[in-house]
């Protein structure tokens, strides 16, 4: 099993219903072959968040990224990971940035969380079609972030994005390795989709 997910690093969702390829293909792999990221590629990927849907078409979010080809940015956002992450994540050959507006050009609040995740949902389907894997990590600095990629205010840092192409669980910690290999799992649809009103599943959601 491990040289199969190391060779080709895919490992498709056990859907329950039928769903697009790309969405199946999507995990959050932890081992990134040491080859980098043309340029072309990473263009598509935030041309793909460029055209996600938000509200009013406001457009509320920013995008940081560093290659290992530029070893002092790309370890400054490094620098904001949290040591357990870094670990692994510093084999990849981008690192990536989601950055949200919180307000708008009159200052009200944005629903630019909603839309920034509609934008990072883009960019990681697109990374998909295009043989490359990314892991989304809530555990950085915000504060470090803010202050090492000089982030202004009323502007927030959600996730790091590790991205690249796959590489072999062989290369992980024994303990990352078993979770990389490990099967995929989710809830069942009658844990979470409702039919109505809160708590009242839709018939037969798992049939």
């Amino acid at each position: 099993m491990s040289s199969i997910v190391g060779a080709i690093g895919r490992k498709p969702a056990p859907a329950a219903h039928p769903i697009h390829e790309l969405i199946s293909e999507r995990w959050s792999p932890r081992a990134f072959a040491d080859r980098p990221v043309e340029a072309e590629k990473l263009h598509s990927l935030f041309e793909a968040a460029r055209w996600a849907a938000s509200t009013s078409n406001l457009q509320p979010w920013n995008f940081i990224f560093a290659t290992r080809e530029h070893p002092e940015e790309y370890a400054r956002i490094l620098e904001t990971l949290n040591e357990n992450n870094a670990k692994w994540a510093q084999a990849a050959p981008v690192l990536v940035v989601p950055v949200a507006k919180l307000y708008d050009f009159a200052g009200r609040e944005q629903n630019s969380l909603y839309d920034l995740g509609m934008a990072v949902g883009n960019l990681v389907i697109q990374a998909v079609s295009l043989g490359l894997v990314t892991h989304q990590m809530g555990g950085f600095d915000t504060n470090k972030a803010h202050e090492l990629l000089n982030i202004p205010e009323g502007y927030v840092p959600v996730s790091v994005i590790a991205l690249g192409y796959p590489g072999s669980p062989d290369s992980l910690h024994p303990v990352l390795r078993e979770r990389e290999l490990a099967p995929r799992s989710r809830k069942s649809l009658d844990e979470f989709v409702f039919e109505g009103q809160w708590r009242q599943a839709a018939p037969d959601a798992n049939v």
